[in-house]
């Protein structure tokens, strides 16, 4: 009996029947084979869709081709990828027809596994087997290269599918390509997309502006955002409750509260009336201003239209309230969601968890953290880094450490964020071996770990005494591929300044420098406070020409250290006068 392994290096019998109940007889029906929606229904494991694989296979009459499609179409909708291509090679090899839906699926499996360089290996199945390429087809391909960040090569496919006249671009195909480009930043080019369109046969439909508008907004360019819109409402395109929410989501986080006025309005006027997200973006901007009153009375206005808040209004509101420090305020709409028929979701309690740790009442965050589990949901990987920071803000270093445990035992895997809270917070209490311990250990599983990481790492070092192995760690981030930035190299300097190493420090300046990373205020101040501090006076005066000559000024920490300086050798005060005289020569 020939069998097909799919999984965990376990043999799946290729030819199998299913239990008495199930059997052929009992499926055709007065011995017509066929399929219906029930044998399909009771699919709900990998094992499940395999025996009725083999069951099809089996029957004679084979099944329909739209039968074999809507079994590729479940296994696609269950995510068994892997299993969708093995199965299509055995229907190859039975000589069993196939069809452009099949290939289709077969190609999309590819893509959704994020090889979009084997689903070009189907392309030359569809010329064997004499089916035409169609639109469908490349607009998979062209969405599974985007998925794995490929701008590029989707960009070149596109260009060859058009310039070799393979296939029509259709709505769907531009708006893959604009919707790609758009979510990676490429604004113009997607605005030249929608030009290129416009001029075109296939003109811009109300999906296509709606992509751009969005990624006009996410840009910041509003006022390019409404220029379009108006430009739609000219060429006869009447915009809808997406394109005016895209907008108004935008003025919102820039503060254009007339204009987002007039649009509400102007939607009015159109007949589109604001739905629940309309109302929730006002909220939420309003929100994030401090305006948490004035977002009080458009949730009334919007139940008063008939228009009831979600989940995620309420979390706005409250999100505001613990911006705002009003956690009682927050706390009474958490407690009164149950009453009103709505369930708190993850983000209701990281809102409120968050807001506690912020006030640090680390005692009434944990409370409400224990509560997720008890409530049958599980803490997210935000909850864990909320607490974990809160803990170590307030010097609960244990319970910290015993949380941290839990959360590789039983919860989300530790990021980035998890592991420079916990390396933050063992430097912070004098930790270092821990912090080391830590770091040691994600290097050895090569581990992320970004320049902000080791800016940490540095300065709880140097924070810590431990300057020379600050230095060593700052001598290997090139070798980890990384490129110090100013912050790092202000790190280092300040803590040869700390210790009296003002000539390292100075080599250090030059060395970033010469690295292309500009200093800035905090790097020319940190070594002049250097200088005063260990009354190298002189030196100090030199500094301080080269320091005003790059525009750079005195923050409060030297000017009180120079107060100080001139009130122990007043000839200091002097020196100062005559630098002055001479930056303006």
């Amino acid at each position: 009996m020939k069998r097909i392994s799919l999984r965990n290096g376990n043999a799946i019998p290729f030819v199998s029947f299913f239990p008495n109940s199930h059997s052929a007889s009992a499926i055709s029906g007065k011995g017509k084979v066929g399929l219906n929606s029930s044998n399909f229904d009771k699919v709900k494991s990998l094992d499940d869709a395999v025996n009725l694989f083999n069951q099809m296979v089996r029957m004679k009459p084979l099944p329909s081709l739209v039968d074999f499609s809507k079994f590729f179409k479940n296994m696609i909708s269950m995510k068994y990828y892997t299993a969708v291509l093995s199965l299509f090679r055995e229907m190859q090899k039975l000589g069993i027809p196939i069809s452009d839906f099949i290939l289709n699926i077969v190609l999309n499996s590819y893509c959704l596994m994020r090889r979009s360089d084997c689903a070009f290996s189907v392309l030359p199945i569809y010329l064997k087997s004499g089916i035409p390429f169609d639109v469908v087809t490349f607009n998979t391909l062209l969405r599974g290269i985007f998925a794995e960040n490929k701008v590029k090569d989707a960009v070149e496919l596109f260009k060859k599918l058009v310039r070799e006249k393979i296939c029509e671009p259709d709505e769907v195909m531009y708006a893959t390509v604009m919707n790609g480009l758009s979510k990676r930043g490429h604004i113009d080019k997607t605005l030249s997309l929608l030009r290129l369109m416009e001029q075109g046969n296939t003109k811009p439909n109300i999906y296509i502006y709606n992509i751009v508008i969005d990624s006009l907004c996410k840009d910041r360019n509003l006022d390019a955002a409404i220029t379009l819109l108006n430009e739609m409402k000219q060429r006869s395109i009447p915009p809808n409750i997406v394109t005016y929410n895209t907008i108004i989501d935008g003025l919102c986080r820039i503060g254009q509260w007339g204009k987002v006025k007039i649009l509400f309005s102007e939607m009015v006027n159109r007949n589109i009336y604001p739905d629940v997200h309309s109302f929730t973006i006002l909220i939420d901007g309003l929100c994030k201003e401090g305006k948490v009153q004035d977002a009080e009375e458009v949730m009334k206005h919007m139940v008063e239209k008939g228009v009831e808040p979600n989940i995620i209004t309420y979390n706005a509101i409250m999100d505001g309230y613990c911006l705002c420090g009003q956690l009682d305020r927050a706390r009474r709409i958490f407690d009164s969601l149950i009453d009103k028929g709505i369930e708190p979701d993850i983000f209701s309690y990281n809102i409120l968890i968050n807001g506690y740790c912020k006030k640090k009442n680390s005692a009434k965050a944990m409370q409400l953290f224990r509560e997720i589990s008890r409530k049958g949901s599980k803490p997210n990987i935000v909850t864990y880094n909320t607490i974990l920071q809160g803990l170590f803000e307030v010097g609960r270093i244990g319970v910290a450490k015993q949380l941290f445990v839990e959360m590789v035992s039983t919860g989300p895997v530790p990021d980035l964020c998890t592991h420079r809270t916990l390396l933050d917070g063992y430097f912070k209490y004098g930790l270092v071996e821990e912090a080391m311990s830590l770091f040691n250990k994600l290097v050895g599983k090569k581990e992320t770990i970004d320049i902000i990481s080791y800016n940490i790492i540095i300065n709880g070092l140097c924070k810590n005494g431990e300057l020379d192995k600050a230095h060593a760690i700052f001598e290997k981030i090139y070798s980890m591929g990384l490129l110090p930035n100013a912050r790092t190299y202000n790190t280092m300097i300040t803590g040869f300044c700390l210790k009296g190493l003002l000539d390292e420090a100075i080599d250090m300046l030059r060395k970033m420098e010469g690295n292309n990373c500009l200093p800035n205020n905090v790097t020319y101040n940190v070594i002049l406070q250097g200088y005063l501090r260990c009354r190298k006076i002189n030196e100090m005066v030199s500094f301080m020409k080269e320091m005003t000559g790059r525009g750079f000024s005195f923050d409060a920490t030297t000017a009180k250290l120079l107060v100080n300086s001139i009130s122990e050798n007043p000839s200091v005060l002097d020196m100062i006068p005559k630098l002055h005289v001479e930056n303006k020569k």
